[in-house]
């Protein structure tokens, strides 16, 4: 996931960014609203400082709304409720005051985003991975096979976080944010408990890999290759199957 970060003061944007670069994000950071507007490469959500040298982070919020529907959650040291209620008003998805912990900012984003995911699978309907798992997002349901999926509520945000970017090593950290609480700071036994289930209730269609002293990642098991031995029986100048139907010429 891209995001664009529009803070100029240095000490603030790079421990954000070095935050959200540790819980797997791309980061692209510009110190002006001149250079935000300017950017020419797609992101997902812009973290839009309000207090910038050059014009009010207001102004750059309300072009950025009339150009699209990119997220955009608002970070300012402003605490007038005027301009939080402005700021939302003019199209801001939310607003975070500073000071803050990269935590609650991550939190934020994942909160936006649930928000803004529904309405893309609404349209293309449950998404698939490999030939024998779906997961519908809309109904909260999961099929395996064509035949649904029985889950606990937390083993379905489970699976449904790790399914968001097959392959990708998610920390321990990042999961128990995601899945459980942004503040969460108890062991994460659980975890492993979940996971285990997804391993037993899932065997043969996603594997989730554990990553020793990191945390895990989830692999799409690949499609089964068919023997051809099992439809065309032996092979023999009477066993009927299409390579011999050639011969020899």
């Amino acid at each position: 996931m891209r995001v664009l970060l529009v803070e100029d003061d240095e000490p603030v944007a790079e421990s954000l960014r070095r935050g959200l670069v540790r819980y797997g994000f791309e980061v692209e950071w510009v110190t002006t609203g001149a250079a935000a507007l300017a950017v020419g490469t797609p992101y997902d959500l812009v973290l839009l400082d309000l207090g910038l040298p050059d014009t009010d982070g207001l102004d750059v919020c309300r072009v950025l709304r009339e150009r699209g529907d990119v997220p955009i959650i608002v970070i300012s040291a402003r605490s007038d409720e005027t301009d939080r209620v402005v700021g939302l008003e003019i199209g801001a998805d939310d607003y975070v005051s500073k000071p803050f912990g990269v935590r609650e900012v991550i939190a934020r984003i994942r909160a936006v985003m649930r928000r803004v995911r529904p309405k893309e699978h609404e349209r293309s309907g449950p998404d698939r991975y490999g030939h024998r798992l779906t997961v519908d997002r809309k109904a909260a349901r999961v099929r395996l096979d064509g035949a649904e999926v029985a889950l606990t509520p937390k083993e379905y945000d489970l699976l449904a976080f790790l399914t968001e970017e097959p392959g990708a090593l998610m920390s321990r950290e990042q999961i128990m944010e995601a899945v459980w609480d942004a503040n969460w700071f108890g062991p994460t036994k659980t975890l492993d408990v979940h996971v285990a289930a997804l391993r037993r209730k899932l065997a043969g269609a996603v594997t989730v890999e554990a990553v020793r002293g990191v945390g895990f990642r989830l692999v799409v098991a690949p499609p089964a290759v068919p023997d051809p031995s099992a439809d065309g029986g032996p092979p023999g100048p009477s066993g009927g199957t299409d390579t011999d139907a050639g011969g020899a010429g």
